[in-house]
């Protein structure tokens, strides 16, 4: 019954305070303020309020949110774990085996050969020079490059 008065008494100084800054000229604040100011009536004649009330002084309910929370700390501290370690022990020891075999000791070339690039490049033909000389730099960054 409390809570019900509250939140009708919250809802009116919400209106009110709309109303006063619709008089300043600021429609579009005083518009979200009156859609603020109807949510509290809106979760009483919703029962809401009503529900909340009734939850808020059980002890089953808090022992129940109680619960929820602890199954939910396990949930993240098992996540926690199974992130900071790499997962199972089958994919813990899967990907040792991968790593062991993913770099061969023999292996300090690099793998890319030069065979497919041509050894000389044909040269830049000469431009027009009223646009030539806007991209040199370009040019000349783009060579440095080898592109």
């Amino acid at each position: 019954m409390i809570a019900e008065t509250v939140c009708s008494a919250v809802s009116a100084a919400g209106l009110g305070i709309a109303a006063v800054t619709a008089y300043r000229k600021r429609f579009l604040a005083a518009t979200r303020i009156a859609a603020y100011s109807l949510v509290p009536v809106g979760l009483v004649m919703t029962g809401v309020v009503g529900w909340l009330a009734d939850t808020a002084f059980s002890p089953t309910a808090w022992a129940g949110f109680v619960v929820l929370g602890g199954a939910w700390l396990l949930f993240m501290t098992t996540r926690a774990v199974e992130r900071r370690s790499g997962g199972t022990r089958k994919e813990r020891k899967a990907a040792k085996a991968a790593q062991r075999e993913a770099v061969s000791p023999a292996a300090s070339a690099p793998s890319l050969g030069q065979g497919s690039r041509p050894a000389v490049r044909p040269a830049a033909t000469p431009r027009a020079t009223g646009s030539g000389d806007d991209f040199s730099d370009i040019e000349a960054i783009l060579k440095k490059h080898g592109i």
